[in-house]
């Protein structure tokens, strides 16, 4: 039996992902992909081959593993490693946060309220943007939602925003400004909790600022948010790497 099927029981009704995995690069050791919106970056639950991990592996071969993940419902820059031996190195540089990443979202056109919890601090003041958000954020196995809590603080955001065009609006009359997210920490959610803690919850989030019973196969509306850019040191060549997502930012897909 293959090492994949030990690891990873198969799925006999899966639905079928329809979004290509377009590769930004790659080398001898890495492989970065641009994930879409929708495709899960590992097996889990439902998905098996409707994911990142099993269509590289497919295309690349069986030895290619994760350095990190994306949410499913997030787009963007993803890295793989090819090669086992520097599998250690690239994991390690994630997990230790030796990467720059910058997010994009869509969300509400509004000033931001002050949560409960927490703090907000403005960087450029009197100006509201950019902020610095502050907080403790819990996910609790078996529970959709992340929360966010009294007591240290374990997650940290920079946000910028940059107002579209006068006249954008979504299909129900709001209107949106796209937003660039620093995430300072990695946090389960983090930038969908900081963004609703704001009340700026991002376009078509179907778990904040509540959970919706969206059909696994419906994928006309996806959350607008994508990892932008990547950025860093290699652990192995030394060269500073960047990347950057082609996918669209969406309010909606036609």
């Amino acid at each position: 039996m293959a090492a994949s099927a030990r690891c990873h029981r198969f799925v006999t009704d899966e639905p079928d992902i329809p979004f290509t995995l377009p590769v930004l690069y790659e080398d001898e050791r890495i492989i970065v992909v641009d994930k879409p919106h929708f495709l899960a970056s590992m097996p889990r639950g439902m998905w098996y081959r409707q994911t990142v991990l099993m269509r590289a592996r497919q295309q690349f071969g069986e030895q290619v593993t994760l350095a990190h993940r994306l949410d499913r419902l997030t787009a963007g820059v993803l890295v793989l490693v090819r090669d086992p031996q520097f599998r250690g190195a690239y994991q390690t540089l994630f997990e230790q946060r030796r990467t720059t990443k910058i997010y994009e979202c869509l969300a509400p056109l509004k000033p931001a309220r002050r949560p409960p919890t927490g703090t907000v601090r403005a960087l450029e003041p009197p100006r509201s943007f950019p902020l610095e958000r502050r907080s403790r954020i819990v996910k609790m196995r078996g529970v959709l939602q992340a929360r966010e809590q009294r007591g240290q603080v374990n997650a940290v955001t920079l946000i910028e925003r940059e107002e579209l065009a006068p006249g954008i609006t979504v299909a129900d009359g709001r209107a949106v400004a796209r937003y660039r997210l620093h995430p300072c920490t990695g946090k389960t959610h983090q930038l969908r909790v900081h963004m609703n803690s704001l009340g700026l919850p991002m376009l078509n989030d179907p778990w904040y600022p509540r959970v919706l019973d969206v059909p696994y196969d419906d994928f006309s509306r996806p959350l607008a948010l994508v990892a932008r850019e990547l950025q860093f040191v290699d652990p192995v060549s030394g060269e500073t790497k960047m990347f950057i997502s082609e996918q669209p930012l969406l309010a909606n897909r036609t």
